[in-house]
């Protein structure tokens, strides 16, 4: 039984006019990275104004909400923050599926590039600032500006996507540092693996409200392609 539905547009007629939307949409969870369900210190949640003591090279652009979260340092190589603390998110997966997940981040250079990424239960429950395991290393791409980056598998034979299956269901995942000065804004979640970074979106009042009411990031539902012409659906099931 459906609970409830609001939408953008006219996207309520989309099912009569293309019957077969409903079934090609899309999974979008989308999330604040300083509203996450635990941020272990030294990580922590900052505003542009906070990076200014760090002499950086230049001061963040203003975040989606206002905020990021980071571990606070300069740039350097063996950072006093380096492989302490993480931001957790609980998410509830709606459908049974293969998921990918982006990061808008920030990256001034090299020794400011990187974080580490698990998702349980697809994940084993380790902790890879301990085990040093290169599966779970996320190298973001360098940019001061904040830029969408897919979470990747930085190997030392190279860095290729990575991709979670799960079942519906209540999951955990965890953004750990790895470099202090890598900054996160938020999370893009979709299981559309063939997404760009151009088809991403910032999180909206309607899915700050989910994580903040404890959602825990219930999914909306994009049109697939009709996301641009009618606008998006959220739906929350029981």
């Amino acid at each position: 039984m459906m609970k409830y539905i609001s939408f953008v547009g006219v996207l309520a007629i989309a099912s009569t006019l293309l019957p077969g939307a409903a079934m090609a949409a899309e999974i979008e969870i989308v999330l604040e990275a300083e509203l996450a369900n635990k941020i272990e210190g030294p990580m922590v949640v900052a505003v542009p104004e906070d990076v200014k003591p760090y002499d950086p090279p230049v001061v963040p652009d203003e975040p989606s909400n206002g905020k990021f979260i980071w571990a606070p340092s300069k740039p350097v190589t063996g950072g006093p923050n380096d492989h302490r603390g993480f931001a957790e998110f609980i998410i509830d997966i709606p459908k049974d599926g293969t998921y990918a997940i982006w990061g808008r981040v920030i990256a001034w250079d090299g020794n400011s590039d990187s974080f580490w990424v698990t998702w349980e239960p697809a994940d084993p429950a380790e902790n890879p600032q301990a085990t040093q395991n290169t599966q779970y290393r996320w190298a973001t791409d360098q940019g001061p500006a904040w830029h969408w980056v897919r979470v990747n598998q930085w190997l030392n034979a190279g860095t290729f996507d990575r991709q979670w299956e799960f079942d519906k269901g209540e999951t955990k995942l965890r953004i750990w540092t790895r470099e202090d000065a890598t900054m996160l804004d938020c999370l893009f979640i979709t299981d559309n693996l063939a997404a760009l970074a151009g088809d991403m979106r910032l999180p909206e009042d309607e899915d700050r409200k989910l994580q903040i009411e404890g959602a825990r990031g219930k999914a909306v539902e994009a049109a697939g392609k009709l996301s641009t012409t009618w606008g998006r659906i959220r739906s929350e099931y029981h």
